[in-house]
C-alpha cells in the first residue's frame, strides 16, 4: 500500500453520483498510475446505489483516497468544493465511469513541466460503451495551442475528465460557474483561454464511457444553449466589456438575453448557433428545444428545416411538424 504524500504533487478530483457499476474500475485505474504522489478526493454527491461503500472501502486500503460524503448538490458544486480542498499545485479530473491509462499522469506532468506557459493539458481518448467495448474514436481535440484557439467557437476542445489543470489558474478564473450546468467545462475552457494556453496530448490515455444516459443527449438543449451563451460571454470579455453572466446561478430566459447583454439581436444570435445542434435530436425536438427551432424558422431560417419537419413526423410529433411547416410556408 502506498502512503499518502505529505505534500501531494497532484490532487485527483472525482465527483460521483450513482456510479456503482463502473466506480471500482475508475478508482483502480487512478491508484494504478505510474506516478503515485497524489491525493485522491472523491466526492460522493448523495449517491444511493452503494457508491459510498465502494469509495470507503478503497479509502480504508489506500490513504491517498480522501472521501467526501455530502447531500446531492450537483457536479459544479462538487468540483468547486474539491478545488477549494485541493492541496496540490495541479488538479487532475476524473469521472467515476471512465478508465485512466497507467501512464496518464506521468505524461501530463512531463508536458506541464516542459511547458510552463500551459495551464491545462488533456489527452485524447478511446470511447467505450457500457460494457467496456471500444466503440469509436472520439473526435480528436486540438494537440497544440493554435489548434485549440482556432476551435474555440464550435469544435471539441478538451475531454473534461482527462484534464490536468494548474490549481492557481482554475482558482484565479473562479472555478466552475453554476449558470453553465451541463456545459461547465466549455465555459471554463473559454475563461482559461483568456489567461493561459491549453491543449491535449496526442496520446489516447483515457477510456471515455458513453451510455444511453449521457448528459450530452439527455440535456442536449440546456447544453447547447449554455454553450452558445458561454461563447457570447467570452466575446464580451475579449472586447473588454463586463461578463453579463458573472454572478448568476442560472441562465436567464432566452428572450431576456438582449436586455442582459445590453443590445438587440443576442437572443436571435443564440438561436442561430443552437438550432442546427438540435434538429437531429429526438430529445430536443420532442422537448424544450422545439420552441427554439420553431422561432428560428420564424426568423427566416430555412436550411435543413423542411427535413426537420419530416423528421418530427418520424419522431411521432405530427402536430409539431405541421406547426413548423406552417412557419416555413409563411413568407
Amino acid at each position: 500500500m502506498t502512503g499518502a504524500p505529505a505534500t501531494p504533487a497532484v490532487t485527483v478530483a472525482m465527483s460521483v453520483y450513482n456510479a456503482a457499476p463502473y466506480l471500482a474500475l475508475a478508482i483502480e485505474s487512478i491508484l494504478a498510475q505510474t506516478f503515485g504522489e497524489f491525493e485522491f478526493l472523491i466526492v460522493n454527491d448523495g449517491s444511493n446505489d452503494g457508491s459510498a461503500e465502494i469509495i470507503d472501502s478503497y479509502a480504508a486500503r489506500d490513504p491517498r483516497v480522501r472521501p467526501i460524503h455530502q447531500d446531492n448538490r450537483g457536479l459544479v458544486a462538487s468540483l468547486n468544493r474539491m478545488i477549494d480542498e485541493a492541496r496540490a499545485p495541479l488538479i487532475a479530473r476524473m469521472d467515476g465511469d471512465d478508465i485512466s491509462m497507467p501512464e496518464r499522469f506521468e505524461k501530463q506532468l512531463a508536458f506541464l513541466d516542459s511547458n510552463p506557459d500551459f495551464g491545462v493539458v488533456g489527452t485524447l481518448t478511446i470511447n467505450i460503451d457500457e460494457a467496456g467495448k471500444e466503440s469509436w474514436l472520439n473526435a480528436d481535440q486540438p494537440t497544440d495551442w493554435e489548434g485549440f484557439r482556432d476551435a474555440l467557437k464550435d469544435k471539441p476542445l478538451l475531454c473534461h475528465p482527462s484534464a490536468m489543470i494548474r490549481t492557481e489558474m482554475i482558482r484565479a478564473a473562479g472555478g466552475y460557474r453554476a449558470a453553465f450546468k451541463h456545459c461547465e467545462d466549455y465555459d471554463l475552457w473559454l475563461r482559461l483561454s483568456e489567461r493561459t494556453k491549453l491543449c491535449s496530448l496526442p496520446d489516447r490515455l483515457l477510456l471515455y464511457r458513453y451510455s444511453d444516459s449521457q448528459v450530452s443527449e439527455k440535456h442536449i438543449y440546456a447544453q447547447a444553449l449554455g454553450a452558445a451563451v458561454a461563447w457570447l460571454a467570452h466575446v464580451e470579455r475579449e472586447a473588454g466589456r463586463p461578463d453579463p453572466i458573472d454572478g448568476l446561478d442560472s441562465l436567464p430566459p432566452l428572450e431576456s438575453l438582449d436586455s442582459l447583454f445590453g443590445r438587440p439581436g443576442v437572443a436571435r444570435a443564440v438561436r442561430k448557433i443552437v438550432a442546427p445542434r438540435l434538429i437531429y435530436s429526438p430529445v430536443a425536438l420532442k422537448g424544450d428545444g422545439y420552441d427554439l427551432v420553431l422561432t428560428h424558422a420564424r426568423d427566416g431560417a430555412r436550411e435543413g428545416m423542411w427535413k426537420t419537419a419530416a423528421r418530427l413526423v418520424r419522431f411521432g410529433e405530427p402536430l409539431r411538424a405541421m406547426r413548423l411547416a406552417a412557419a416555413l410556408a409563411t413568407p
